[in-house]
């Protein structure tokens, strides 16, 4: 069958195209090529056309309806509050001593991307507690595995909020630093830097040299599909960045998984510090919600803590206290658990907005032009997922357009956080995938990017990337208002 003629746009695509997606050669696409190219399924047949408020909470769209059964548990999971123990509700009690939120939508509003505190109202002098923003904390030296060694008095995170009885470990501040720019064609541009200060520390100073790090919540459609890319193909990603000209040298983490039982290349958090949705999930109720499982049992309380070691224990044993937690039952059981990751797993990404239109496929060109795609790689085909049992069989298979390398990358002094996780050190960041960005706004009401959410939109989030993408950034410094609107506009329809 000859193939149906393509339109300018569609042509002039064709050659950003081969560029961006490699390996397909020099020629003109096909139409079906073409179709292939744009990507407008980024989760293959998971995909859902949704947008509004709820589009990144569907299930993927190949679901089976027992695996729709699973979804719709593990979501009334994620979504509702945990109390306090001991409470008559045992199959959720537990909260705290410490945590962040009370439950996993608490951070994952709509299952999207949390913010940072409206810093206005903090000028005003409205300190608002973050909720969806947490602070990662360490000292030098290596822990367990090769992984962070933790702050003495307060673990690996703080937690700004705690129940009845027990003292919240502190305040996060955050003040901002102007830094101003300009483009090529004389546009001026101004930069938000956030500095953050831990105040009202409940249990004493930090340790000497103490790290902190900010981390954002991501959204999550998709994760479970960002889980089932091969290794190998993350390894490629790499010798293909050390074989090839130019600054882009990324490397993978390589972590602890509390699930696997061993060190797996990590994919997931913002420096790929875990490296399955089981472990992020697991360690995520024990972090920001205070909630104990069989993987991790033992509740966040140091020894300085004695007000939260003497706090009771949930899941059903009011009678025991946080410090004598690996007695009593966990306080999330593992079927739960399982439930709330295989929800999570089938969270669906939604299709490409206007994906054929002229400014939307001429951005395209552009993003590939300032070889964007160099650490955003746009495509892979799934394999299975690291656990069946807390993942739908429907993962494997699928082309997906996550456009991300899943490595870590030099990204420059002004985004260095100063603080190793693993084989990250302290300059270091994961590739964030681009799907679903544009909905963020309609999902979340915000444009909030990068690990702390410092950048307003998809071209301040650009212009903060620095050492191995500077070269890329000057590409986009040099593009008119023309180009950076249509640039934008693709990673948007993404």
């Amino acid at each position: 069958m000859r193939p149906r003629s393509l339109s300018p746009a569609l042509r002039a695509l064709s050659l950003a195209s081969v560029f961006a997606l490699g390996g397909l050669g020099s020629h003109w696409l096909s139409a079906s090529e073409v179709d292939d190219a744009l990507g407008e399924k980024p989760g293959g047949a998971t995909t859902v056309p949704a947008n509004g408020r709820n589009a990144f909470s569907f299930p993927f769209a190949n679901l089976e309806d027992e695996e729709r059964t699973r979804f719709a548990i593990g979501n009334s999971f994620f979504r509702r509050n945990w109390v306090e123990a001991p409470a008559s509700t045992t199959a959720r009690d537990g909260l705290g001593p410490h945590f962040i939120a009370r439950s996993c939508g608490g951070c994952h509003v709509q299952d999207g991307r949390g913010a940072p505190p409206d810093l206005r109202r903090t000028l005003k002098g409205d300190h608002e507690a973050p909720v969806a923003l947490l602070v990662r904390l360490s000292v030098p030296g290596t822990g367990p595995h090769g992984g962070v060694m933790p702050d003495p008095v307060y673990g690996d995170q703080l937690d700004n909020a705690a129940i009845q009885g027990v003292s919240p470990e502190g305040r996060v501040r955050i003040r901002q630093r102007a830094l101003h720019g300009r483009f090529a064609d004389g546009s001026r541009y101004t930069l938000q830097q956030p500095v953050y200060t831990l105040t009202d520390l409940a249990y004493g100073p930090l340790a000497a040299g103490a790290m902190m790090s900010p981390r954002i919540a991501p959204q999550l459609p998709g994760v479970g599909l960002l889980e089932a890319i091969p290794e190998a193909e993350i390894l490629r990603n790499a010798a293909d960045q050390a074989s090839a000209p130019g600054s882009v040298k990324g490397r993978p983490n390589t972590v602890w998984d509390a699930f696997a039982g061993e060190m797996r290349i990590g994919r997931l958090g913002w420096k790929a510090n875990v490296a399955t949705l089981a472990h992020q999930t697991a360690g995520a109720f024990l972090g920001d919600i205070g909630i104990t499982s069989s993987r991790f049992p033992d509740e966040a309380c140091t020894p300085s803590q004695q007000d939260c070691l003497a706090a009771p224990h949930g899941g059903g044993k009011g009678s025991s206290t946080a410090a004598q937690t690996r007695a009593g039952a966990p306080e999330i059981d593992d079927d739960t658990l399982a439930q709330v990751i295989f929800y999570q797993a089938t969270l669906a990404p939604a299709a490409r907005r206007d994906a054929r239109d002229p400014q939307v496929l001429r951005g395209q060109a552009l993003f590939a032009q300032a070889q964007c795609a160099s650490c955003h790689r746009p495509s892979y085909v799934t394999g299975d997922g690291p656990f069946p049992a807390l993942t739908s069989p429907k993962v494997a298979g699928q082309r997906i357009w996550p456009y991300t390398d899943l490595l870590l990358h030099d990204m420059g002094p002004q985004l260095a956080d100063g603080r190793p996780d693993f084989a990250a050190d302290g300059r270091q960041w994961k590739t964030p995938p681009l799907w679903g960005i544009g909905l963020i706004p309609e999902v979340n009401g915000h444009r909030r990017l990068l690990h702390d959410g410092r950048a307003d939109g998809v071209l301040e989030a650009i212009l903060w990337h620095g050492g191995e993408a500077e070269p890329a950034r000057q590409r986009v410094l040099k593009m008119n208002r023309s180009e950076r609107a249509a640039l934008v506009r693709f990673v948007e329809s993404l």
